[in-house]
């Protein structure tokens, strides 16, 4: 969603979950791929013509940022926002990431200035271009929470609601 109201034509999406992968596209990908594939790295270049200029990386997997990484064009960058756990560690070579310019940063909560931004944010929701309720999976109550989790793990779940009465 943030790729198409920033204007990006192409927007790639990147999963293990089918599902996810299918709301991807009805939010906006032009391109989907699993990201178990073996030849994902390849596609995505040749789809590319060379890589891409922004790859962001959201599932704090290792594999993940691996994957970003190599799929970014010379001269792009890799903005991570997946926390990792503890002691998870990213390697790259140094003389590739110099000798094609690319760039990776993390950014916390996306960055976001409050103040600046959510004001923003709603009037996205509001006029439909930021439909972020499509990312809402359901409503569970406290006594779902261990559940709840468990959906969230397995990747059948995107974002649920905790509610008192669920």
């Amino acid at each position: 969603m943030g790729a198409k109201v920033s204007g990006a034509e192409t927007i790639i999406a990147v999963d293990l979950e089918a599902t996810k992968l299918e709301r991807a596209r009805i939010l906006g990908a032009t391109h989907c791929f699993d990201a178990r594939d073996p030849e994902l790295v390849e596609k995505i270049k040749e789809l590319t013509s060379g890589g891409v200029d922004h790859a962001i990386e959201l599932a704090g997997a290792v594999p993940a940022m691996k994957s970003a990484y190599a799929v970014t064009a010379r001269g792009g960058r890799v903005v991570t926002a997946g926390l990792s756990p503890i002691g998870a560690e990213f390697a790259f070579e140094h003389g590739e990431l110099v000798s094609n310019e690319k760039s990776i940063c993390g950014s916390y909560m996306g960055s976001c200035v409050p103040v600046r931004d959510i004001p923003r944010f709603i009037k996205l929701y509001r006029s439909g271009a930021l439909p972020v309720d499509q990312l809402l999976d359901g409503v569970i109550g406290l006594e779902d929470i261990n559940e709840g989790f468990d959906r969230l793990a397995s990747g059948h779940a995107l974002r649920q609601i905790l509610a008192p009465n669920g």
